[in-house]
C-alpha cells in the first residue's frame, strides 16, 4: 500500500499497525480527498477518552488476584492510567480481568458475566492459570485457558505476573482501544470467525444450567 499521508496516533508507531483495517481505511480516505477526516477525528477523541477511563471487573480466584491488590496500592498507582475504578457489576464494566484458575464449574459463571457486559468489552487473561491452566493444566476439572470460554484481548504471562507486567498489559489494551472506531466500519474483533466458532462445552454447560 502506497502511503502518502500517515495517520498520527500518539505513542503508537505506524509500522505496528500496517495490517490494521482502521488505519488502512483512514489512509485511503486521506489519500483520496480527505473525506471522513472529521469522523476520524471524532473517533480519535472517543477512543482517547475510553482508553483512559477503562472500568475493570475483577474475576480473581487465586494468587494473581492478590497481586492485583498490590498494583492498586500506592507504590504502583494504577490510577495514573485511568483504570483504578473497579466495578462489582458486569453491566458497568468495560474490561474483565481474569486472575487465576478457572474450573469447569466456574466457566458458565464467567461466560454469563462476559455476556452481561455492554459492548465494546474486553478481556485480559492474567497469569499462567488463566492463560493455559498453569500448574493445574492436567487436572480434569481445570479449563485449559479462558480463551476456550470467552475471547481474550490481552495475555499477561507470569505465575503470578509482576505488577509491572500487569501495567504493561493494560497499556497494550489501551493502545488497542485507541485504534478502534465507532462510525461506518466493523472492528476486527466483532467479525472474527473465531468468535462465531466458540461453541464449546462450556457454553453447553451454561445452557444446561439455564434450563435446570
Amino acid at each position: 500500500m502506497a502511503v502518502n499521508k500517515r495517520p498520527e496516533i500518539n505513542n503508537i508507531p505506524y509500522e505496528e499497525f500496517q495490517d490494521n483495517e482502521t488505519l488502512e481505511r483512514l489512509v485511503q480516505e486521506l489519500n483520496e480527498n480527505g473525506v471522513g477526516v472529521m469522523v476520524g477525528a471524532l473517533d480519535t477523541l472517543i477512543d482517547w477518552g475510553r482508553s483512559n477511563s477503562l472500568w475493570p471487573l475483577t474475576f480473581a480466584t487465586s494468587c494473581c488476584g492478590i497481586e492485583f491488590m498490590a498494583v492498586a496500592a500506592a507504590r504502583y498507582d494504577m490510577a495514573r492510567f485511568g483504570f483504578e475504578i473497579t466495578r462489582n457489576s458486569p453491566r458497568q464494566a468495560d474490561v474483565i480481568l481474569v486472575n487465576g484458575t478457572i474450573t469447569s464449574k466456574m466457566a458458565p459463571v464467567l461466560l454469563r458475566l462476559y455476556n452481561q457486559m455492554p459492548d465494546p468489552k474486553y478481556v485480559v487473561a492474567i497469569g499462567g492459570c488463566a492463560i493455559s491452566g498453569g500448574p493445574f493444566t492436567k487436572s480434569y476439572h481445570v479449563v485449559k485457558g479462558v480463551d476456550k470460554v470467552i475471547p481474550v484481548d490481552v495475555y499477561v504471562p507470569g505465575c503470578p505476573p509482576r505488577p509491572e507486567a500487569f501495567l504493561y498489559g493494560m497499556m497494550q489494551l489501551q493502545r488497542k482501544v485507541r485504534v478502534e472506531n465507532f462510525f461506518g466500519t466493523v472492528n476486527r474483533k466483532e467479525k472474527d470467525p473465531y468468535k462465531e466458532e466458540m461453541k464449546t462445552e462450556y457454553q453447553e454447560l451454561l445452557k444446561q444450567e439455564e434450563n435446570a
